[in-house]
């Protein structure tokens, strides 16, 4: 298995990255939580990761810390929970604030997140409480580092978020409307993508 890889970004669109680790090119996937943290193209960064093995994929899934490796690996052990679900929760609620959705049996919380219907936030919650009891949430919002050098057209960056929310399982018109009510100028497809998903919920 793979563990961890420490390589140069060659290409991020969420939520997909290309790392480059000693001229060998590994895709993954990752969270949104994950790509607020990813440094500029051509830049080195640490990812763990966890791999997925099937009949028709080898599936690499990259995050910037350990906790939301565990997390992951506790959802997709549960009934009906994929890596896709798995991610699109990790991209719509950060790490501390799904913990502390499981332990306050929050499920309008879960609701907001695409693909998780009244049922199936009930019974992740039911099935979550056992396995997050030992879990402590961390105070302090997440850092967000800075966009890298180079500035891309604003019509690309947008484009880039819209694709993003298209891709962790929002509609089309729900994703455009929701990058087009951010009016500030000037941001990273990450930051539009972060405000985005703040905006839906």
């Amino acid at each position: 298995m793979i563990g961890r890889l420490s390589g140069i970004v060659l290409e991020k669109q969420p939520p997909f990255i290309l790392l480059d680790v000693q001229g060998v090119g590994y895709e993954l996937d990752a969270p949104m939580s994950t790509f607020y943290e990813l440094p500029a193209v051509g830049e080195k960064v640490v990812l763990h990761t966890h791999m997925v093995v099937r009949e028709d994929a080898q599936l690499l899934y990259g995050f910037s810390r350990k906790r939301e490796r565990e997390l992951f690996r506790e959802l997709i052990k549960l009934n009906g929970v994929g890596p896709k679900l798995a991610l699109a929760l990790m991209s719509g609620l950060e790490v501390d604030d799904l913990v502390r959705a499981v332990q306050l049996q929050d499920a309008n919380a879960l609701i907001k997140v695409p693909g998780v219907g009244k049922k199936t936030a009930e019974r992740l919650l039911v099935e979550l409480k056992d396995r997050f009891k030992a879990w402590e949430t961390l105070p302090g919002p997440l850092h967000v580092l800075a966009p890298g050098k180079g500035a891309v057209p604003a019509a690309s960056q947008a484009g880039d978020a819209v694709s993003a929310l298209i891709a962790l399982g929002y509609k089309p018109q729900e994703a455009s409307k929701a990058v087009a009510a951010i009016e500030e100028p000037g941001l990273s497809s990450e930051e539009l993508i972060r405000r985005a998903l703040k905006g839906m919920v």
